[in-house]
């Protein structure tokens, strides 16, 4: 096995040769006794250059590769993986993972998915767009953001800029006689500036990343951004315990949708250890509301035409109308729930939530604002307050008190309090300002009350 830089034109060759050792390790596994085999392959290499006040802090190159080998002797599973694919390590990840499957218990679920569900179709997803930035050029690019950051009036310091460049090839192959392959490329610049000084310094960031360069709309303007965000936080006060609105910023709104996905994913189910157990078909929020799968959209941070199983993918509603119509699985946690899967193996691949609110308007992020009236935006989360088994959601925030729709002064060191059942019950509006930057396409979230907790 080849470890050229992936980035390169040879990546078709590189994913047939990831392929053609996958088919060759699942031949030889059946013949050393497994009822099924899948394994997954991957190679992936990647650039990261930070600048710091104008000069070089890292440079770090990557090139990382994985193997991973899974086989069944009837009902009994095992599991082996290497990172060195040199055919003594191959041979000997084998017999790895078919000394564990001899000896492991019985499990009446496990197994591949069925072989009827395996993609047939691999449309282009327009996912593979090589930037191949080299160090010099990378570093130019830092210093560009940083400076546009750094020559906004108030900026004092800076924690740098960092430009991100990675490509990775993925393989799943199984018994089935499935293969799948995959390539994608992502790049990414980010900045992190401080203004003030002493005990009135506040820090504050912005990032841009996509599948192609060519989307990132200019390089300063990712230091301009950082830069206006964190002035804008300069003067921050605490506020008075109280009850308010409080709408989520979209890169802060994207969280609420997670913590739905984990309530609704087979793990968190079978083990019934989610608030949401039983829950597909109930209304979880208001009629407005509808959240939509769409694995096979171009240029989608998580798209894909199979999953972790090789099981087809298809653009699929979780929200409809309010109603949860289905829940998140792979094939073994299909199967713990009597269900079949939703070709979720791995995770979910793309989320759209739609914009809309309870009069039926779409709206943007001003217009939210003045919707809301006086309350809480919160653009900063901190902690890990959220209990998936109850529902009780509690974390650290920042933002800003709206007051008469306008922004009225940056607010820190509270925490927002509320049940994850009850804020999803109680969405007013979600904004049609959709932050694109993630594989969860949602814009601002509007909650009609929580707790702010403050002094």
């Amino acid at each position: 096995m080849t470890t050229e830089l992936v980035h390169s034109d040879n990546s078709l060759e590189e994913l047939d040769r990831l392929a053609q050792l996958g088919e060759d390790v699942i031949r030889r596994a059946r013949a050393a006794g497994a009822s099924q085999a899948e394994v997954s392959a991957s190679v992936e290499t990647g650039l990261s250059v930070t600048v710091r006040l104008g000069e070089v802090e890292t440079v770090e190159h990557t090139r990382d590769r994985g193997f991973g080998l899974t086989v069944y002797f009837g009902k009994r599973k095992g599991s082996a993986s290497t990172a060195d694919l040199k055919p003594e390590s191959i041979e000997a990840t084998i017999a790895q993972a078919c000394a564990i499957a001899r000896y492991t218990e019985e499990d009446p679920c496990a197994g591949l998915a069925d072989a009827g569900l395996m993609a047939t179709q691999f449309p282009e997803l327009d996912s593979w767009h090589p930037w191949n930035v080299d160090v010099a050029r990378a570093v130019a690019i830092g210093r560009e953001i940083e400076d546009a950051g750094r020559a906004h009036a108030g900026i004092t310091n800076s924690e740098g800029a960092t430009v991100q460049d990675g490509a990775s090839l993925g393989v799943y192959a199984n018994s089935h006689g499935f293969t799948g392959r995959e390539r994608g490329t992502m790049q990414s610049l980010s900045c992190s500036l401080i203004a003030g000084a002493e005990d009135a310094m506040e820090r504050d960031y912005w990032y841009d990343s996509v599948r192609s360069a060519d989307d990132f709309a200019d390089f300063p303007g990712i230091g301009i951004k950082a830069a206006e965000r964190t002035v804008a936080r300069l003067g921050a006060r605490k506020l008075s315990t109280r009850e308010c609105p409080v709408l989520f910023a979209p890169e802060m709104a994207r969280s609420l949708v997670g913590h739905l996905i984990a309530a609704v994913s087979g793990g968190s189910l079978y083990r019934r250890a989610s608030f949401l157990l039983d829950a597909a078909g109930e209304k979880l929020f208001p009629d407005f509301v509808r959240i939509t799968e769409t694995p096979l959209l171009p240029r989608g941070h998580a798209s894909t035409a199979f999953d972790a199983e090789g099981v087809a993918t298809r653009e699929s509603a979780l929200v409809e109308g309010g109603v949860l119509q289905r829940y998140v699985l792979g094939s073994y946690s299909a199967r713990k729930l009597g269900l079949q899967t939703t070709a979720n193996a791995g995770g979910v691949h793309n989320l759209r939530v739609d914009a809309g609110s309870l009069d039926h308007g779409v709206a943007g992020f001003d217009a939210l604002c003045k919707r809301m009236g006086s309350g809480l935006l919160v653009t900063e989360l901190m902690g890990q307050g959220v209990s998936i088994v109850t529902g009780d959601y509690s974390r650290g925030a920042a933002g800003f008190w709206i007051e008469n729709g306008e922004i009225a002064y940056p607010v820190h060191e509270i925490t927002i309090a509320g049940n994850l059942r009850e804020m999803f019950a109680d969405i007013r509006a979600i904004g049609s300002d959709v932050d694109r930057r993630s594989s969860v396409l949602a814009g601002s979230i509007l909650i009609g009350r929580m707790t702010v907790a403050g002094e």
